[in-house]
């Protein structure tokens, strides 16, 4: 085996359906990309094991699913509109833009240096300020090495758009860039409707949109993409006891589909790191084929969120604790996913290319059995058995209920490839054996080792191996 490159993953993704370049027919549209029938499945899987774990499994829990366009007033409470913005400047000579908060601290990192404006606070510090700092610094362009740059200026992060029929006249909106909000605003319906008593969490899965200036990395980063979120409510003064449940739970639930610990680690924020309104934050980092990179975070936002959509609104968003006759502004813990990032994680992870003889090398995805698009393969040796194989193969989908594939296309051989490369755990091949026996032969992904099965023990066989 050999270290795992992106190119390896991004060429298996679109050679077997995963993902393709979005618009492709067209040239493409910079970082969109489109999932096909292996993604999807491998999304959906994702998705659904998030919700067992953090919904099904949950009594404390509910989900919900809120609208993409929200009030405007929305994004004014929350800080959006105000500081969602970052200080971009190009470089004169190559045209190629940065941001100069992070551009600095790229400087200092390649350097090992730690060098920063007197009233440094990241993007919040002035571009005037910036600027001269750079330039008195000599912090050059990384691509060209020119010290000719414009002057930082915000870029807002959020997508606007029109909310009326007659063009120029509609009122502004965004798309949202987060899922939390639509939570917040509806946490005193879900209290209400659902009798739930703090704590307890609301959760919820759907996509979200950020104008990303640098996006990158295949699925990394993007514009569009989907997030599964839970804010859990909590009483103030709990809170630091519930974001140490909700990191460990979190970093478990990685590892529990199948995620190496080894290319695992939690990173806890700095105080001077912290987002204002947190008072403890984690990543989850992952060890991608570019390096460490977030995976996903764990934040104590406090009552800032709340607070902020009382003040603007002027509802009453706090919570009554009636065996106590106590009311408070509930404090939360903030776990946050991205989809598209967690199943880059398991594509990279799964990635594997071994040595199977002296000249034969085959790639395997070496996926965890929740997480496979198809669970199972259903293979005749040869097409003339394709009929009574395919009865097989309904017995197998009414009675299981899984994403099974039927496949007679090209040798035996070829197709067991094929669905090593895909990551379904098992084949099934009925031979002509078969019709005498009454059994077949159960193909193993990952050691290749093989069984006979009687098809009458099938279900409890694969029952008993999936246990999901």
């Amino acid at each position: 085996m050999t270290e795992t490159t992106m190119e390896q993953i991004v060429s298996l993704a679109k050679r077997r359906g995963f993902i393709y370049p979005g618009s492709e027919i067209y040239g493409g549209l910079a970082n969109t990309w489109d999932y096909g029938p292996l993604g999807v499945e491998l999304l959906n899987n994702i998705k659904e094991f998030w919700r067992k774990k953090f919904v099904r499994e949950r009594p404390d829990n509910v989900e919900i699913d809120t609208a993409i366009l929200l009030n405007p007033s929305v994004w004014v409470a929350s800080g959006h509109v105000g500081n969602f913005s970052d200080p971009l400047m190009d470089c004169k000579k190559c045209k190629s833009r940065v941001r100069a908060d992070k551009h600095i601290e790229y400087w200092n990192e390649k350097n090992g240096t730690e060098i920063f404006p007197e009233n440094w606070a990241g993007e919040l510090t002035p571009s005037d300020i910036l600027l001269k700092f750079i330039n008195g610094n000599n912090i050059k362009c990384d691509k060209c090495g020119a010290l000719d740059w414009t002057e930082p200026k915000a870029f807002n992060l959020m997508f606007k758009t029109e909310q009326g029929v007659i063009e120029g006249e509609g009122a502004k909106i965004f798309l949202r860039p987060e899922t939390a909000q639509g939570i917040f605003i509806n946490f005193k319906n879900v209290q209400t409707t659902t009798r739930k008593k703090i704590p307890f969490g609301i959760c919820q899965i759907g996509k979200s949109f950020r104008n990303e200036i640098t996006p990158g990395n295949f699925i990394f980063r993007t514009r569009e993409f989907e997030q599964m979120e839970m804010e859990f409510f909590c009483k103030p003064g709990t809170e630091l006891e519930w974001f140490d449940y909700w990191k460990n739970f979190t970093y478990s639930w990685f590892l529990s589909m199948g995620i190496k610990e080894d290319n695992l680690r939690m990173r806890d924020h700095e105080k001077d790191e912290l987002a204002f309104y947190s008072n403890a934050t984690t990543d989850v980092e992952y060890m991608y084929p570019f390096g460490w990179g977030e995976l996903c975070g764990i934040a104590s936002r406090t009552d800032y969120d709340l607070k902020q959509h009382i003040d603007l609104s002027g509802k009453d968003l706090s919570y009554f604790d009636e065996p106590n006759r106590e009311k408070y502004i509930p404090y939360v813990i903030e776990p946050s996913f991205g989809v598209q990032r967690t199943a880059l994680i398991t594509l990279c992870d799964a990635y594997n290319e071994e040595k199977v003889g002296e000249d034969d090398t085959r790639i395997v995805l070496k996926l965890h059995p929740v997480l496979a698009p198809f669970k199972i393969a259903v293979l005749p040796l040869v097409k003339k058995l394709s009929e009574e194989t395919d009865k097989l193969y309904k017995k197998l989908i009414t009675e299981l209920g899984w994403k099974i594939d039927f496949d007679e296309v090209g040798s035996i051989g070829k197709r067991y490839r094929r669905h090593d490369e895909i990551g379904t755990p098992y084949c099934v091949t009925f031979d002509f054996d078969t019709l005498e026996d009454l059994a077949v032969t159960i193909r193993e992904r990952d050691s290749m080792t093989q069984d006979r099965i009687k098809i009458e023990n099938l279900i409890s066989y694969f029952r008993e191996k999936f246990n999901f």
